[in-house]
């Protein structure tokens, strides 16, 4: 089993690492600013890597909260359920996300343009971020791991910030340039986190040490 774990761990890192390179190549395709939804909107150049992007999120993501399953935070508010199944959640959202994409131009969550599809999308992909966000706050209460721990509340902090900046400039319509490369920045960051996540616990199960010990 210890063997599964580990090939599950360094595999989901790899994915995501993977996937985390297609976003910002179909990202520097593109000669204007764009949110990250938009790569994968109808009509789009870069939907089908976008997809895939997504699709490699969702696979590795998940191999790497299997291999952590048995981890579980202490904090109280925080150990109703392990940062796994957060992830999970965020996966499982994520892959929706990929198959309901945004229509051409990713029209704001308002107006005449805005249509159901518009809103399942932005619904799902808002609150996958969410569950990621509080897998990172779960994480970060590593009691014999300070550097996973103040690595999990700093970057779970800071996507949480700087994607809520980046949402709320594209809302009302202000420095929407701005407010593309925070969304693009805290993209980064989130996939950041799930690949040292990945690796911390890949390392820890070669060296057999208890996952245990990370919470």
């Amino acid at each position: 089993m210890r063997r599964v774990e580990l090939g599950a761990s360094i595999a989901g890192c790899l994915l995501v690492l993977v996937a985390l390179v297609v976003i910002w190549v179909a990202r520097l395709s593109i000669p204007r600013a764009l949110y990250v939804s938009e790569l994968g909107a109808q009509g789009m150049p870069t939907a089908r890597w976008f997809e895939i992007a997504l699709l490699l999120v969702v696979v590795g993501g998940s191999a790497v909260a299997w291999a952590g399953r048995r981890v579980r935070s202490n904090a109280r508010g925080l150990r109703a359920w392990t940062p796994a199944v957060s992830l999970w959640i965020a996966c499982g959202l994520f892959l929706f996300a990929s198959q309901v994409t945004c229509t051409a131009g990713c029209p704001l969550p308002y107006g005449v343009t805005f249509n159901l599809q518009d809103f399942l999308h932005t619904l799902a992909a808002v609150l996958a971020f969410a569950a990621a966000c509080w897998a990172m706050l779960q994480s970060s209460f590593a009691h014999n791991h300070r550097v996973l721990a103040l690595f999990s509340r700093t970057t779970g902090i800071g996507v949480a910030i700087i994607a809520g900046a980046g949402g709320l400039l594209s809302l009302f319509r202000y420095q929407v340039v701005f407010g593309s490369q925070l969304e693009f920045v805290a993209t980064t960051l989130a996939i950041a986190w799930l690949i040292v996540f990945g690796s911390v616990l890949a390392a820890r199960i070669a060296t057999h040490q208890p996952q245990e010990a990370i919470s």
